[in-house]
């Protein structure tokens, strides 16, 4: 895992959440505006798979449990696609602060996973 590039997850998953739940309690339905951060959370959850298998091959290795880190990293790539899955077959206004929260899920589990690699077991 690298460190400035989980920053940028988890500052992209925040934006990305408060616009969808501000849009969504204003009354806004799912659009490219909401839908735009969902999909750029999800493209860099894919490049944090690809770091996550490189990573420990050349000496980046954990300091928590593995099985753990790879269990919120699966589960925080699947949230997107269910999320967004969901707001495209039900567009309402509730849809884009589901929305939102799955991009504030997303930040959570990203700075669980920035624990588990260089925190725990310390």
């Amino acid at each position: 895992m690298i460190a400035w590039f989980a920053g940028v997850q988890i500052a992209v998953a925040v934006v990305g959440a408060l616009l969808a739940i501000i849009l969504g309690l204003l009354g806004r339905k799912p659009s490219d505006l909401t839908m735009g951060p969902l999909i750029l959370v999800e493209l860099l959850l894919i490049v944090q798979v690809v770091i996550s298998i490189v990573a420990p091959l050349v000496g980046n290795e954990p300091s928590g449990s593995l099985l753990e880190y790879w269990v919120y990293l699966i589960s925080a790539a699947l949230l997107p696609i269910a999320g967004g899955f969901w707001a495209l077959i039900e567009r309402s206004r509730w849809s884009t602060v589901v929305i939102g929260v799955v991009c504030l899920a997303v930040a959570i589990m990203v700075y669980r996973m920035t624990q588990i690699w260089f925190v725990q077991g310390l």
